[in-house]
């Protein structure tokens, strides 16, 4: 007999609802839920291409091993799951009491927010590794929006939400929510919410150096220069405080420090950025103008202004921005969230430079090292090298800059083990490879992106399918390792609540619950009881009791950010040097390398090209759907080149993800559609020096033709 389930997609920050009918132990249909308050209905593609990833015939369902035959072929062997957990507590044990904790690295991927288990557990085994080298991929991707947050309103994960549905105003820098379905900012349906957005009399003015698929529906598109993004946000706001257009309105009883930031940035005129970023001044100054002027407005940014070599001086001049026009904690501008699961008030509020990296000096946020010094820091010797490491739902080898360095360094390691579905570029190098359940196979509930989220709502889901049988979740390996380490410390094994207890007793307590007085009474038995979810309402304004700065104001002059100023200033201080730029690109089939092996997101038309436009190819004799060489300091690619005008002349752009070509993966549909890597020619020197984030936008890339 056919079954309905209920479920939230788990694979991008939209959570989108979905209805899933099964027979047996097959997936029937999967479509959107349009009983859930968030999403409407809405999905994409990738919400249909789950049934792939529960059915991948290459996906890990136990344990294994990598051996060497006699012959010195390396073969994976498989393991029980007593087998696997223990040689691999023993071997972490013996890296710590032979070289110390920080001799065990960390590296935890994009996806293991995305499930709940990862963030509920993980402490079980790596409280007895308080190693100074963790990474993750937040240092590939928001650490600036963490900083930003950290600097002026006192906690990592206080982000101001743009309020599109109730805007009159939207300036969007470097964001493509359209294929995104938002980021920083759970934003399902999004084309629907843009449309609404003009049809109201609204504007959405997006910067960025490629005319996205957002761009093509925005009122007005502008090229910029890739890192030049600090330059026009800088003279945005100096125009409104030189023109006495800044008012923070309610704001101003609990701000500090804006007249510091006008002083700092008053020499950053729109002539100034104008010289460099290839928007007039005239523009320039009509923009801020029109964003002061609006009844309400919005100033947001993502990847492309985070990922460059100024992400975090970017994200801070964002923000001060909405608070110099009054926007910051207002309907119709940026307002906070207030989820059901509460990690502001859970969990502490961060903190940044309080260690640095080994090698290169590179500074700690939140107590994770910037990914850009991975492969350094396993490969130059001296005490603290990392001679194990653990992998969690994540290929850096791909997804970090210059892949091609943490490839050639990992098997230097002494041992590796990875948590991970699949044998892929990163994991085809670890010693043990430890499978988790599928999706379908565990419950869900999304503690990291209701924070991000558009409207306030939550929503509790069973599990499509039973555990099958010798299988384990994640948050298990995670406690079942912890417990072996105890053991092998003498120290008694914790025992374990399951992360849906866990979840069941922040809602009772939580700002929804009967405790707190609110009607809704959330709990877990409540959220069974509503599987498309509760809509607990609108963002409303929460300023200044939702601060969490020690005196409840916003500090918007930010010692680290007024000092990289200077950076900004020296820099563009005379013409820069011509030259090509790299960019990424995102694409709504897609968002993490292992996406890649689902026939429904690859299908179609190769997605894996240079884009480049004519006048460019022109000058470096490459033609349409020819082949080319794509250098950088750091390595070479081969690509096949895409003409198009919706890149500016200067930049080529490349998407994320691609390079399944190497030795030892076992990922066929990926490997069908290989692509290549643009974290090849990325480079691990080029990042943001304030924050240590990577700037994988804007490279120096030179392009020349094959014949």
């Amino acid at each position: 007999m056919p079954s309905t389930h209920y479920r939230a997609c788990h694979l991008c920050e939209a959570i989108c609802g979905l209805v899933i009918e099964t027979e047996g132990d097959s997936i029937v249909s999967i479509k959107g839920d349009p009983d859930d308050p968030l999403s409407r209905g809405h999905i994409c593609p990738k919400a249909v291409a789950l049934r792939d990833l529960h059915e991948d015939p290459d996906r890990l369902r136990q344990p294994v091993k990598k051996v060497t035959d006699a012959d010195g072929n390396t073969q994976w062997q498989p393991l029980s799951w007593q087998e696997a957990l223990d040689e691999t507590a023993e071997r972490l044990l013996q890296t710590r009491r032979d070289h110390g904790a920080d001799a065990v690295g960390v590296y935890l991927g994009n996806p293991s927010v995305h499930n709940y288990g990862m963030l509920t557990h993980q402490n079980n085994l790596f409280r007895f590794f308080r190693t100074k080298n963790r990474f993750s991929a937040t240092s590939v991707d928001q650490l600036p929006h963490h900083l930003t947050s950290l600097w002026m309103f006192g906690h990592k994960s206080l982000f101001p939400i743009p309020d599109i549905d109730r805007t009159d105003y939207f300036l969007m820098l470097g964001a493509n929510p359209i294929a995104s379905n938002g980021s920083i900012w759970t934003v399902p349906d999004v084309r629907k919410r843009i449309k609404a957005l003009k049809a109201r009399g609204g504007k959405l003015v997006v910067i960025d150096p490629r005319k996205t698929e957002t761009a093509e529906l925005a009122n007005e598109h502008l090229f910029i220069k890739p890192g030049t993004d600090a330059l026009f946000l800088a003279a945005i706001l100096n125009t409104l405080f030189t023109e006495d257009l800044a008012e923070p309105a309610h704001l101003a009883a609990y701000t500090s420090g804006l007249e510091e930031v006008a002083a700092a940035i008053s020499g950053f005129t729109a002539e100034r950025a104008a010289a460099h970023c290839g928007i007039d001044s005239q523009t320039i100054e009509r923009i801020a103008r029109e964003l002061a002027a609006a009844p309400t407005g919005i100033c947001y940014g993502r990847m492309g202004v985070s990922t460059q070599a100024y992400g975090a001086l970017c994200q801070w001049l964002i923000q001060v921005i909405n608070v110099a026009t009054g926007n910051l904690d207002k309907e119709g501008g940026s307002l906070f969230t207030l989820p059901a699961v509460d990690q502001v008030a859970a969990i502490g509020p961060g903190g940044f430079g309080r260690h640095r990296s080994r090698v290169r000096g590179l500074p700690e946020f939140d107590r994770e090292l910037p990914s850009a010094a991975l492969a350094e820091e396993i490969a130059t010797e001296g005490e603290g090298r990392i001679r194990a490491l653990f992998t969690g739902a994540g290929n850096p080898v791909l997804s970090t800059p210059n892949g091609a360095q943490l490839e050639q360094a990992l098997p230097k390691l002494d041992f590796m083990v990875s948590l991970d579905p699949y044998i892929n570029e990163t994991t085809c190098h670890a010693d043990i490879i430890l499978p988790p359940t599928s999706p379908m196979e565990h419950d869900h509930y999304d503690m990291a992106f209701h924070i991000n989220a558009i409207r306030n709502t939550a929503r509790y889901n069973l599990p499509v399918f039973d555990k099958p049988e010798d299988a384990l979740h994640d948050w298990e390996i995670f406690t079942e390792l912890g417990n072996r380490v105890a053991e092998g410390l003498g120290e008694e094994p914790r025992a374990a609540a399951a992360p849906h207890e866990l979840v069941d007793m922040a809602l009772q307590y939580g700002p929804y619950s009967q405790a707190q007085g609110s009607d809704h009474a959330l709990s877990l038995s409540a959220l069974k009881a509503a599987p498309s979810g509760v809509d607990l309402g609108p963002l409303k304004p929460q300023l200044p009791e939702r601060l969490m700065t020690s005196d409840k104001h916003i500090h918007c002059a930010a010692p680290d950010a007024l000092a990289d100023l200077q950076r900004l200033a020296h820099e563009f201080n005379e013409p820069g040097a011509d030259g090509l730029r790299l960019i990424g690109r995102r694409h709504v089939r897609s968002n993490n390398s292992w996406m890649h092996n689902f026939h429904r997101l690859v299908k179609g038309k190769p997605r894996c090209t240079l884009m480049m436009h004519p006048q460019d190819m022109t000058a470096h004799a490459v033609k349409d759907g020819g082949r080319a060489t794509l250098n950088s300091r750091v390595g070479s690619i081969e690509v096949v080149v895409e003409a198009t005008e919706s890149v500016m002349p200067g930049v080529v752009s490349l998407p994320h993800g691609f390079g399944h070509h190497r030795t030892g993966i076992q990922m066929d549909t990926a490997e069908r559609h290989a692509g290549v890597s643009c974290n090849d020619v990325t480079d691990e020197q080029y990042i943001d020096q304030l924050s240590g984030n990577a700037a994988i936008n804007g490279v120096p890339v030179t392009v020349t033709a094959l014949h």
